[in-house]
């Protein structure tokens, strides 16, 4: 006991060489366009590769640090410009040297005596995030994800309209419903499940050909919830749908809820960062609207004159921050997160600070440890400035563009929808298919050509790219630029890949 139980030198020489690793592997080979983007195993193998057992005793620092080479190896190069595979894809240098501030200061973001920085920082980047979307006042937090911002949102409307569920749960409630268009996310079913709200009362609105809440559909699944005898709370419209890319009418979908008395909740976690944008924030016209609720319920006449309303925005996709960034911002101004999820547990936020224990905003979640996801975008935006993130927004729906143009330009290459965001959706009809459109079997057998190809394109390594079905469309191909690294050169490299691969099916 009277000597540290760490050797502090070694350990430093050991970090100093895993740095280089990570330079080497991941940022410059991760981000290299000659390099693989994946080296494909299947699992079998790649548990032999990697020998994961844990044993009794330690290893040296050399066969540690091919250990961290082998992990880098195996892995997905998700900063590659060619891995189109999700939502995210790109590394910004700023935002990888906050993270791994983050790492190195290993604090957790629930009071300002342990993170007085980050504290200070998240109500900057917050209330910044607030001003794009159009309010002048708020609140919010950062969260684990934008599921987790759309399971807040639920869960704050639900205490709004019904506080007393707090003390007495579920068996304060009626029969609640809530509305979410048919391309919404998945993470509105699941959070109606985790909450105790049930899959069942989720009630899943129509939406046009492109993918859009219909508002009259809106409102007759309101009116039917209404006469079923339950009782509608919460709206959630979604700007940037998953696969198709597509904007909810959101002022139509605010006046529904101004008209009902309904908490108007936007999930712009993947589209939010079009807001940046001066071209294109129009596909979020309406997202600043109020909606005024009733509020006898609550129990302050601060709380009955608070707006209500809320945003999911997930700056670690198209801005290239890094997982995980993903902001749940507030209308409210009245503590309505500190009323919905606080507990004021005594040995973490004691009444009697000697500071302004205002700025312990650890209460605002059900979480307690809670990572510093502020610091990354942070510093991004101080490297980039706003017109920076502007200019990569505006990159990436040009590059969107040309790569339709360039679809519909090419011979058995064919959209499945004009692109509106930086969702472009298309088939691929190799040469044995061309002609058949009529034939029984054109549809089945297409639907067997993106797969096909997803598999030669992982095992090469060339490149990644998403995949799915849509309603009545079969298997298509879903392709996203977001990574500020990709040229032109990747995009036709990318569709001649897709032609060569696809070419003998």
């Amino acid at each position: 006991l009277e000597h540290p139980g760490l050797d502090k030198a070694a350990g430093e020489e050991f970090l100093r060489e895993a740095f280089q690793v990570l330079l080497d592997e991941a940022v410059r080979k991760g981000t290299d366009v000659t390099e693989k983007v994946c080296d494909w195993k299947e699992p079998r193998e790649l548990q032999e590769l990697l020998d994961l057992e844990l044993r009794s005793g330690g290893e040296p620092p050399e066969r540690l640090l091919e250990r961290c080479r082998d992990v880098i190896r195996y892995s997905v190069k998700t900063c590659h410009p060619r891995f189109c595979n999700q939502l995210f894809s790109g590394l910004d240098h700023h935002a990888l040297a906050g993270r791994l501030i983050t790492e190195a200061l290993n604090t957790s973001q629930y009071t300002y005596e342990i993170a007085p920085v980050f504290v200070l920082m998240e109500e900057v980047v917050l209330a910044k995030l607030r001003e794009l979307v159009g309010w002048s006042s708020g609140d919010g937090i950062f969260s684990p994800g934008g599921s987790i911002s759309n399971m807040y949102a639920m869960n704050v409307a639900r205490f709004h309209r019904f506080p007393e569920s707090r003390p007495k749960g579920s068996w304060a409630l009626p029969r609640l419903a809530l509305f979410a268009s048919r391309e919404s996310h998945y993470s509105i079913q699941k959070g109606a499940a985790f909450l105790g709200i049930g899959t069942d009362n989720v009630h899943l609105v129509s939406t046009d050909e492109r993918g859009k809440m219909i508002p009259e559909e809106l409102e007759k699944e309101i009116q039917r919830a209404k006469a079923e005898g339950a009782e509608p709370f919460f709206v959630c419209a979604t700007c940037g749908t998953t696969v198709l890319g597509a904007f909810d009418p959101l002022g139509s979908i605010a006046d529904i809820c101004q008209r009902h008395g309904l908490w108007f909740h936007v999930d712009a976690a993947w589209g939010g960062s079009a807001l940046l944008s001066g071209k294109h924030r129009h596909l979020l016209a309406g997202i600043e609207r109020r909606v005024t609720l009733p509020g006898s319920e609550l129990p302050t006449k601060q709380a009955q004159s608070s707006p209500a309303d809320s945003v999911a925005w997930n700056p670690h996709k198209m801005l290239t921050v890094g997982l995980q960034c993903s902001a749940f911002l507030l209308r409210d101004t009245s503590g309505l997160l500190q009323r919905c999820h606080g507990t004021g547990a005594t040995y973490l936020f004691q009444p009697d600070k000697f500071y302004d224990i205002t700025y312990d905003t650890g209460d605002k979640t059900p979480q307690c440890g809670r990572r510093v996801d502020c610091l990354k975008l942070w510093l991004l935006w101080k490297a980039a400035g706003t017109e920076g993130l502007a200019r990569r927004v505006e990159r990436a729906f040009a590059f969107t563009w040309y790569l339709a143009e360039e679809v519909k330009r090419r011979d058995g290459f064919q959209l499945v929808l004009e692109p509106e965001f930086i969702n472009l959706c298309f088939w691929f009809v190799p040469p044995s298919l061309r002609g058949r459109e009529g034939s029984p079997d054109y549809w089945l057998r297409l639907g067997k050509v993106a797969p096909a190809i997803k598999e030669r394109m992982m095992r090469k390594g060339s490149m990644m790219v998403g995949y799915q079905p849509h309603g009545t469309k079969v298997n298509f191909f879903r392709q996203i630029v977001t990574n500020p690294a990709v040229t032109k050169d990747d995009l036709d490299f990318f569709l001649d890949e897709i032609e060569r691969l696809g070419w003998d099916l």
